[in-house]
């Protein structure tokens, strides 16, 4: 029995290093492993089952690097090497880690450490027009020394910033990979090492590439890219090449960008209205740093790179591209002209449909064959259990059965995978040369000219705000939400901080957009990552929390799709006052015209349609006003662009932007700029930091009840002294604010506070509330302007009095008086006072003379009215010596 081609290498040592294969004494010899197919078939329709039998990555590449492995003898080696980048120099080490993956490589930016495998399956997928690459980037927090705080300690589903490094990853890898080459390929990253300084995820493109995409690179793939990435900041006019965390938090400008050494893959970024002069400054200086570091890269890859799978590539038959062309013909044309998506969409797949059943079915006849009718596979296949085929009509001896071997010319099948592959290109081959040729796009128009726009707010009567944008087939309703801090997105990273945004946009697109069935679920990638760059769009323009203090959710839902669309109306609609408005803009490109009967100019398209994306060979989506930019985005097709075409792409951007900003003013009816009546009303008011403890209360027992007592959504207090309270009406807004107010209040002697409430009598005083949680001693010498033995005799719990705070001790306990407040009831006796001097107004006023007579009077436990009246002689005649005293020392 014959093991199966995928473990001859682990069965039979290594060939010599001369030998290309390997040779068994075998009864029956197997025949060579390579795809078969009978000449008039070419590539049969059971070429599915050939490609299963194909070679093992294993028997190849891997078998030879495994055996020089083994022997050396001396374990693995390590490779390292040191990379320049910026001020400072990244460590790139691979042969120590992950041996079994089919390249690995820890990248080291201070003590920052990212490690990134590479793994290919061992057989090939079905052809696909799609490369079967998976990218997963994960930040752990151990990297920080942390944990998560939820109930679950292990990390799991990946976070939308671990979504949009996956992203960054993927997008300038996958326009490298050759056509043809379908082994399914995973590339994972960890950050295993976090000092909060060094951001790992630029180093994650650069990981990735070294290890999986160069001709000499680290894995097997047969890629002939060297790949890098690199962030530059705008800090202080200068551009920073990988900047730091805290200088990041100082530059106008947020740039990823990968390439290769001569062009550029994938840029991704948002800056704070740069002009597109500046932006290309920033990409020249990124160029120049990704140049040096793909020049590092080969120095590494000369040690230890591996031969690469170039026979695994499976490109289909040539010839199938002109019989493709020769079948759909004018129809193929004609379909392209119809100008709506949908009807174009069906006419497209019909034709399909129709080339796949002659191609793969019926069989092709060239055009210069005869005319016969067509025959079946059964006839052009012989029987198997014929023994001979009589040629010309010759017969043997005794032969009674002659089948001559027909005459009709012979019938070529492909499999229908090839097919579809070839009619897509093919499609896209007509549709460039469509727009190149004769100027015009599927929809008529030029390739400067931008869709017809139309846009409308206030759709939603309940929502806060609501707009609904159309541009051509494209369409997109977005919804805004305001509200308090409560409903901030928290963020969890590898930071040990609590973090959160008061404004998110999430982007929904549902396959009804397109007018499909799909599935429904959790955000895509493509969500999260489109979402994130309107986002970031519309960030510069968002008022200061100071001015503005709500959190702001937008949910943009699209509804139409055959492009991309953005806006601000639903912004303006809720009330936000934003700065200025913004639009973006995608655009395209036909890189190579000479091929399509042009002069060989790249040709730049604005506001492309869904086939111009997928057949063209860029999309550019740029945002901001005529001032300059906010956000970017860019992805190719092509093995990168240049400068120069990347400058023109840019300009006719900003003429496209300032005709939909133009278009937007437009809007009717128009945005209400003013806060819905169902939107919650937000007070931000300051407090001494140190009375903010007064607000919460033990266990936040005074917050508690100040929200229950008024009804308020919710109360926020800050470190700073920041107090801001949510409400649904204004009413309870303002109770709260007084309640608030009281509380933090700064007393001042000489104030009068009404309507005060005594909250306890004690025999030397009442304890009155002048505000909530604030109370004062009144003295029972305060409490009226007669004589009191008792403050029972006149006041009891639960009254209500007015006073005025005559004094602030060291320890900040407040004295009130009410009898300051009070007119003299004893006219007489007041004039005396003022003949005998200022000495007699001051005696009675003495506490501890009143606090003797209060004495005595206990003792005495008289009557009430004669206890009063001794106790008042006591008094005057205590105080008469006093000033007498007083005036004899004068004298």
């Amino acid at each position: 029995m014959l093991a199966r081609p995928a473990a001859l290498h682990l069965l039979l040592p290594a060939p010599p290093p001369h030998h290309h294969h390997l040779a068994f004494a075998l009864p029956h010899p197997a025949p060579p492993l390579r795809y078969a197919a009978s000449p008039p078939l070419s590539r049969a329709a059971c070429s599915r089952r050939a490609r299963r039998r194909a070679p093992s990555r294993h028997g190849c590449a891997r078998a030879s690097a495994a055996a020089a492995a083994v022997g050396s003898g001396s374990g693995p080696a390590k490779f390292s090497v040191r990379i320049p980048v910026g001020d400072r120099e990244i460590l790139v080490e691979t042969g120590h880690i992950g041996r079994q993956a089919s390249a690995s490589v820890m990248v080291t930016d201070g003590e920052t450490i990212l490690y990134c495998s590479v793994c290919l399956s061992d057989t090939p997928n079905d052809p696909s027009d799609f490369f079967p690459l998976s990218v997963h980037y994960q930040e752990r927090l151990s990297a920080a020394g942390r944990t998560s705080g939820g109930f679950f300690k292990r990390e799991g589903k990946a976070k939308d910033h671990e979504v949009l490094v996956c992203r960054l990853i993927d997008r300038p890898l996958r326009p490298t990979m050759p056509k043809g080459f379908y082994y399914e390929t995973q590339i994972l990253s960890w950050v295993f090492s976090y000092d909060g300084i060094h951001s790992p995820d630029c180093l994650a493109i650069t990981a990735a590439g070294i290890a999986s995409f160069h001709h000499r690179a680290l894995s097997e793939i047969p890629n002939k890219q060297t790949i890098a990435g690199v962030r530059i900041g705008l800090i202080n006019d200068q551009f920073v090449i990988n900047p730091t965390t805290e200088q990041m938090e100082n530059s106008e400008l947020d740039l990823m960008m990968a390439g290769t050494d001569s062009a550029i893959l994938m840029i991704e970024g948002y800056c704070d209205f740069l002009t597109e002069e500046k932006l290309l400054q920033a990409v020249e200086a990124g160029q120049v740093a990704i140049r040096e570091i793909c020049k590092a890269i080969d120095i590494l890859v000369q040690n230890c790179g591996k031969k690469k799978m170039v026979d695994a590539i499976n490109l289909p038959p040539p010839e199938l591209y002109r019989h493709v062309e020769d079948v759909s013909g004018d129809e193929l044309v004609n379909a392209l002209q119809i100008k709506e998506k949908i009807p174009r969409r069906k006419a497209l797949s019909a034709l399909e449909e129709k080339v796949i059943m002659i191609l793969s079915e019926q069989g092709y006849v060239s055009k210069e064959g005869s005319s016969a009718p067509p025959e079946t596979l059964a006839d052009i296949v012989e029987d198997e259990d014929e023994d001979e085929i009589i040629v010309d009509g010759e017969v043997d001896e005794g032969d009674v059965h002659i089948k001559p071997v027909s005459r009709k010319p012979p019938r070529q099948l492909f499999s229908e995978v090839d097919v579809k592959l070839v009619f897509k290109e093919v499609s896209s081959k007509y549709l460039r040369r469509r727009i190149v040729e004769g100027g015009k796009r599927s929809d008529g128009r030029t390739p400067w000219e931008l869709r017809p726009i139309n846009s409308q707010c206030g759709l939603l009567p309940r929502a806060h705000g609501s707009a609904l944008f159309t541009r051509g087939e494209t369409q997109s309703l977005a919804v805004v939400t305001l509200g308090g801090y409560q409903m901030a997105q928290r963020i969890d990273n590898l930071v040990d901080t609590e973090e959160s945004k008061s404004f998110y946009l999430q982007y929904s697109f549902p396959p009804s957009c397109v007018g499909e069935v799909g599935r429904i679920g959790a955000p895509s990638r493509r969500e999260i990552g489109h979402g994130m760059l309107a986002e970031r769009a519309l960030q510069p323009i968002l008022p200061p929390e100071e001015d503005f203090p709500y959190t702001i959710r937008v949910e943009s839902t699209i509804t139409e799709s055959n492009g991309s669309s953005r806006g601000c109306l639903a912004l303006q609609d809720a009330g936000v006052p934003i700065k200025f408005p913004v639009a973006g803009i995608a655009m395209g490109l036909v890189l190579d015209t000479q091929e399509f009967g042009g002069d060989g100019s790249p040709l730049i398209l604005s506001d492309i349609t869904g086939a111009e994306d997928a057949s063209g060979d860029m999309d550019l989506k740029i945002a901001g006003n005529e001032s300059g930019v906010t956000a970017f985005q860019m992805d190719i097709k092509v093995v990168g662009i240049t400068l120069p075409v990347m400058e023109q792409a840019l300009l006719q951007a900003r003429d496209g932007r300032q005709h939909i900003l133009n278009e937007m003013s437009k809007c009717s009816p128009p945005p209400s700029k003013a806060l819905s009546r169902y939107a919650p009303l937000i007070h931000v008011m300051k407090v001494k930091p140190n009375k903010v403890n007064l607000i919460i209360g033990s266990g936040g027992k005074t917050i508690k009840s100040i929200i229950e007592e008024t009804g308020v959504d919710a109360i926020d207090t800050g470190d700073d002294g920041t107090v801001k309270i949510t409400a649904r009406d204004i009413s309870s807004l303002e109770k709260s604010k007084t309640i608030i107010a009281n509380l933090t209040m700064v007393p001042k002697v000489g104030e009068i506070y009404r309507d005060c409430e005594i909250k306890s009598i004690a025999p030397y005083g009442a304890f009155v509330e002048i505000a909530p949680g604030r109370e004062g001693l009144c003295h029972i010498s305060e409490l009226s302007t007669s004589w009191l033995a008792k403050a029972e005799d006149a006041f009891k719990v639960g009254d209500r009095i007015d006073v005025k705070l005559i004094e602030i001790n060291d320890k900040g306990q407040l004295r009130l008086s009410c009898r300051a407040l009070l007119p003299d009831a004893n006219p007489e006796s007041d004039s005396k006072q003022k003949t005998s001097g200022s000495t007699k107004e001051k005696a009675p006023q003495k506490d501890d003379l009143i606090k003797m007579a209060t004495r005595r009077t206990r003792r005495k436990k008289q009557s009430e009215s004669s206890g009063a009246e001794n106790a008042t002689t006591k008094t005057l005649e205590t105080s008469a010596a006093a000033s007498q005293g007083s005036e004899s020392a004068k004298k």
